[in-house]
């Protein structure tokens, strides 16, 4: 048999997952997505109800009410999973906030709100995860950042700034758990239809105004033409988790359309 036809397994199946952030958007995509390539699969996210009822439509999959700037309820929520799910050998960090503004209008409440979630809540969930992997010397994390973390942009310094940390954050933790046979790398999503972007949207034609770019706040358009859809994110990270990327980590992946011209 040609070794090109042979279709081979992206060991994602029979594994068990942990996603934060899984009620919406992004994170309710990713978890379905892994569920179809057959994890089990740990949905947490801040709003209980709302995570509980997303799980409820997913096979062999429970719903977490966690706060991910608590640390303490991290590694109690890490340790439920593991007793109902089975150990977890992939983690995806998805839970984020956004709150626009420029930075001389910025309070101080809302840039440490923003780090509280998008980075103290993201090392919280990396630091528990990371050392049960490095443990038992396998497992996969990919961190859901921004595009905004490698460019700058007008209205945004507080959420492009923890998304920056976020991401380095990532792969750092992949340098040191390297070793353990730990894989850690990032996705980068540009505009994607999720409640959070249509907060920024200014009337009907928000997601034409996006395609089409600002130039007066130095903001490109999507030259793809197009608004990713969460499923265009889960994809990425799914490929990220799997056996399929098993020499890749420390990657940096943008699923922008080309917004950022890669910058």
């Amino acid at each position: 048999m040609d070794g090109s036809s042979v279709v081979t397994s992206d060991g994602i199946a029979g594994r068990t997952a942990l996603v934060t952030g899984a009620a919406h958007g992004i994170g309710a995509a990713v978890a379905a997505a892994l569920t179809a390539h057959g994890a089990r699969v740990a949905l947490t996210d801040l709003d209980g109800a709302a995570v509980a009822r997303r799980a409820a439509t997913l096979a062999d999959a429970r719903g977490y009410a966690l706060d991910v700037t608590d640390a303490a309820a991290v590694e109690r929520v890490f340790t439920l999973a593991e007793q109902e799910l089975g150990t977890v050998e992939i983690c995806v960090s998805v839970a984020g906030i956004l709150r626009p503004g420029r930075i001389l209008e910025t309070t101080d409440e809302d840039w440490r709100a923003t780090f509280d979630v998008n980075t103290s809540g993201v090392f919280h969930v990396l630091r528990c995860a990371g050392r049960r992997m490095a443990g038992r010397g396998r497992g996969a994390v990919v961190t859901v950042s921004s595009n905004a973390a490698g460019v700058p942009r007008a209205g945004m310094a507080a959420y492009a700034a923890s998304k920056a940390a976020t991401t380095m954050l990532t792969k750092c933790l992949g340098l040191e758990l390297a070793q353990h046979g730990v894989r850690c790398n990032v996705v980068a999503p540009g505009s994607t239809d999720t409640a959070m972007q249509r907060s920024l949207w200014d009337g009907a034609d928000g997601a034409d105004a996006v395609i089409a770019g600002s130039p007066e706040n130095f903001r490109t358009g999507i030259p793809l033409g197009r608004i990713a859809e969460p499923a265009d994110v889960a994809d990425a990270v799914v490929f990220l988790a799997s056996d399929r990327a098993r020499h890749i980590t420390m990657h940096d992946l943008y699923v922008d359309g080309g917004a950022t011209l890669r910058a």
